[in-house]
């Protein structure tokens, strides 16, 4: 076999299927586009499953690609394993509708064994099969020529995700010789059975299948092929190396890890763990952000924080106390430049991020150690052992390694029920793998849309207003020639100006009418052909197909869209501008009343930063600028500085929608003719919708007029309830009510201090002794959680050796606080206080060792709970 890079296999791969007449899909991102059913792209089909289940036809039905993929199922094997990683390459070549088992399997041989590609051996390959797959066996056997004992049957080679297609599957494994695994009796010493011999490294799966909601399987209208192949696992062939960690995708990377530790890779076994940790989830961290993807503590986001915050528990093994996985950017994007340079371009953003996560969780792991110094210290007062509870929330809160929390835990004479623990792994594991058979799962194949090839032109550029004919007509899934008056129908027409909804556009709405019908257009898609489906109701007559009429669209309704969407456009920039080049658009939506745009930051906007945005799109409107529309080769706008939206898939004829020098973006949608069409712009509201993801919702032209008009309107309302003469008037009168009901505040804290004092008489008196602990537990009147905290101040300097636990009433609430003196907290600690007082009024709360604050809304239970806490001290 051929010694070569990992950048050269995956090109060859690429050059070999375009030789066969493949289309290149390029990767497309990890974060998915238009599919919330997938929180990563975890796979080379991942991205192609509405060519796979019939609801989009490729231009070609021959796809070649190289897809990065993240895969988070298990991320505890990662590290002590040779071939598991979070984020990997697949190599894929598929055919819709095109050629089936005998081309695929053809071209995966001689891929892998021409001398003008990989040249592997012939005599060091198996395939497996499924037992009833009786055409591949053949095809192996007598096209191949490979012998009966080197085709092996597996029960297993089924691909089957759920409804949609699916089919049988041949694996491909390479044999890496008797030195590997040979004395390890538990590995099962066959193709497909569990050893390190046998290499799995391409999968071919045969689509002939519709897996129906009952269960039951049915021929695929459309046969499909979808392989896959490890583009790590075929670098560790080709570059003889024992595990994928030691091919040139890893060793740069465990190289600069080498630098800042101290330590060699592969001198230590323990320490080799550590390496491969930081090495893969560096890669995965990296991709991931520069594809939109941010820490936080849910979804994708807390993925990424999970693998940072592994990979840096891991690193302390090896000496490194300190932020540095963001020193190991420039490694990754160096190593992945050649195919994937968007990390490259993002380098500086992506080790801003990481470095700040790092810092952060350096500071997380001091008070993870103090939570496990409180579970060690329970642990002791009941039993010798921890929680398998507790060790889980430990390792999936703050990512504190199982083997960490034993290392310490056995140094204090305690173990840990491991039992109950993995209980804990392995119902998140069913969690994820259930999610994972519920995301993947495609739709049935459409026959009857996909055979509509029907030619239709869309005209909605330049007309609102055109004669067509209808096509074809569909009634219940099916064509139909004619139908009756008061039914709901979708159609085609030979010419539309209604625009599909696409990039975030919405579809037109409109009439289709003649004067012996009425069809109300509510809704347009793209068919898999790319015709505009129209959806529609008859208000009267009867329509057949062939029928002539006017098509019409609602020009108030696409004027407003028009100005929405090219504002779009012109705040995508103004964001890029004044938040920095790392924004992508994460989603868009534009209608008649607003829009909506998603984009990827990493904290809210400040006050500031929105004013200086909804300016600077205001300032573009106000320039007239022409807005121009061009059609031209990708390259030629890409040279011209033209925007592509992360993600979005372009042909190689690209609409250019031109509003330079401020905005210049590839484009399907609608768009006015100058700025000044859109005469206002105004942000309704800016705010989080996940993992570093935020959202901006404005109005422009009259729907921002009316927005406006509203606020004045409510500005009146108070000038008049505050009695000001005029406008300039009204905030020198509120700032006056403020400090006057700030003046009647303090009265009144003053008032209930005294009454306090009253009612209390010496505090000193109200001091007991429980578990040889000087406790005050006393419920007061205040007015707020606020006045509590000074009144708690005011015991605390006349009790500065004292436990305070204080509860008040305000409305139908309660506050709580609680303060312990740190000579106390070894013995005590006010947040375990809070945390058992809270619930016995109906909340919650919490704190440091040494203060706490919680409440509830139930006020009526306050006696019974101060009781309850007093003796909750007495069982310690």
């Amino acid at each position: 076999m051929k010694r070569l890079k990992a950048s050269e296999i995956r090109q060859m791969y690429i050059d070999f299927f375009k030789e066969k007449d493949h289309m290149v899909e390029p990767s497309a991102p990890l974060v998915p586009i238009d599919d919330d059913s997938l929180l990563w792209i975890n796979s080379g089909v991942a991205t192609l499953k509405k060519y796979f289940d019939g609801r989009e036809i490729p231009k070609k039905p021959r796809i070649v690609n190289a897809q990065k993929s993240i895969r988070t199922n298990d991320i505890e094997n990662v590290g002590f394993t040779a071939r598991h990683h979070t984020f990997f390459e697949m190599l894929g070549n598929f055919s819709i509708g095109d050629y089936f088992k005998p081309e695929a399997i053809k071209y995966a041989w001689e891929f892998l064994t021409s001398e003008r590609w990989l040249a592997i051996e012939p005599e060091k390959l198996y395939v497996t099969i499924h037992p009833e797959d009786t055409e591949a066996y053949k095809i192996w056997q007598e096209t191949i020529g490979l012998s009966e004992e080197r085709i092996i049957r597996i029960e297993g080679n089924f691909w089957d995700i759920g409804e949609g297609p699916s089919g049988p599957n041949t694996e491909i494994f390479y044999d890496r010789g008797p030195e590997y695994g040979a004395n390890d009796p538990e590995e099962e010493m066959y193709p497909g059975g569990e050893n390190e011999r046998y290499l799995e490294i391409w999968n071919l799966v045969f689509s002939e299948f519709n897996h129906n909601k009952d269960h039951t399987y049915t021929p695929l209208p459309s046969q499909n092929i979808d392989t896959g192949m490890g583009l790590e696992r075929v670098a560790s062939i080709s570059q003889d190396v024992k595990t994928n960690y030691e091919t040139d995708l890893f060793i740069p990377i465990m190289e600069e890890v080498e630098k800042v530790s101290g330590q060699k890779y592969l001198q230590n076994p323990d320490s080799d763990v550590a390496f491969k940790v930081i090495a893969d989830h560096i890669r995965t961290i990296s991709f991931a952000i520069s594809d939109g993807a941010l820490p936080a503590n849910e979804g994708r986001g807390y993925v990424l924080r999970r693998l940072l915050r592994r990979a840096v528990r891991f690193s302390q093994s090896l000496n490194i106390n300190e932020p540095f996985m963001y020193k190991l950017v420039a490694t990754v994007a160096a190593i992945m430049e050649p195919y994937y340079p968007n990390v490259k371009e993002k380098q500086e953003f992506i080790s801003r991020v990481i470095k700040s996560e790092e810092e952060r969780f350096h500071e997380t792991l001091e008070e993870g150690l103090s939570i496990l110094n409180t579970m060690m210290s329970e642990a002791k007062a009941n039993s010798t052992i921890i929680s398998g509870a507790d060790a889980f929330k430990l390792y999936d809160t703050y990512g504190f390694p199982i083997e960490l929390t034993e290392e310490i835990a056995e140094k204090e004479g305690l173990s840990i029920d491991m039992d109950a623990f993995k209980t804990h792994m392995q119902a998140q594991r069913d969690r994820a793998r259930q999610a994972r058979q519920n995301s993947q799962s495609m739709q049935v194949q459409n026959e009857v849309l996909k055979n509509i090839k029907t030619q239709s032109e869309f005209v909605g550029y330049e007309v609102l207003q055109t004669e067509a004919e209808i096509a074809d007509i569909l009634l219940d899934g099916e064509r139909v020639d004619s139908v009756d008056n008061d039914q709901t129908i979708y159609f085609i027409l030979n010419k539309t100006p209604f625009y599909a909804v696409s990039g975030g556009q919405v579809a037109d709405k409109g009439t289709f009418s003649s004067e012996s019908f009425e069809i109300e257009v509510t809704e347009v898609v793209k068919a898999p052909n790319g015709q505009h489906l129209h959806k529609g109701h008859v208000t009267f007559g009867t329509v057949h197909s062939q029928d002539k009429g006017v098509a019409q669209v609602n020009s108030d309704e696409r004027e407003a869209i028009k100005k929405n969407h090219s504002a779009t456009h012109l705040l995508h920039a103004a964001l890029k501008e004044v938040l920095g080049d790392h924004v992508n658009q994460a989603g868009s939506l534009v209608e008649a009343k607003r829009l909506r745009f998603d984009f990827s930051h990493i904290a809210p906007m400040s006050q500031e930063e929105i004013e200086q945005v909804e300016h600077k799109v205001n300032e573009e409107i106000w320039k007239n600028i022409h807005v121009q529309i061009h059609e031209m080769p990708i390259d030629e706008a890409k040279s011209l500085g033209a925007m592509a939206l992360f993600g979005e898939k372009y042909g190689d004829i690209v609409r250019v929608v031109d509003m330079r020098p401020f905005s210049i973006e590839l484009c399907g949608g609608t768009h006015v003719v100058n700025t000044s069409e859109i005469g206002l712009f105004k942000i309704v509201s800016e705010t989080g919708t996940g993992a570093g993801v935020r959202r901006i919702e404005a109005v422009t032209g009259q729907e921002a007029f009316m927005y406006l008009e509203g606020y004045l309107e409510r500005f009146n309302q108070l000038k008049h309830q505050v009695k000001a003469k005029d406008d300039d008037q009204v905030i020198e009168k509120v700032v006056q009510l403020q400090d006057n009901e700030k003046s009647l505040q303090q009265q009144l804290d003053e008032k209930n201090k005294v009454i306090n004092q009253l009612q209390m008489g010496d505090i000193k008196d109200q001091v007991t002794m429980i578990n040889d602990l000087p406790v005050l537990v006393s419920e007061v009147e205040v007015d707020n959680p606020k006045a509590l905290r000074s009144t708690m101040d005011d015991f605390k300097s006349q009790l500065q050796d004292t436990i305070i636990i204080l509860a008040s009433r305000h409305g139908n609430k309660v506050s709580l606080i609680a303060t312990v003196p740190k000579a106390y907290t070894d013995k005590i600690k006010a947040g375990d206080i809070i945390k058992n007082l809270a619930p016995q009024v109906g909340g919650k709360g919490g704190g440091r060792p040494d203060m706490a604050q919680g409440g509830g809304t139930e006020p009526e239970k306050i006696t019974e709970a101060l009781q309850f806490i007093k003796n909750y001290i007495k069982s310690i």
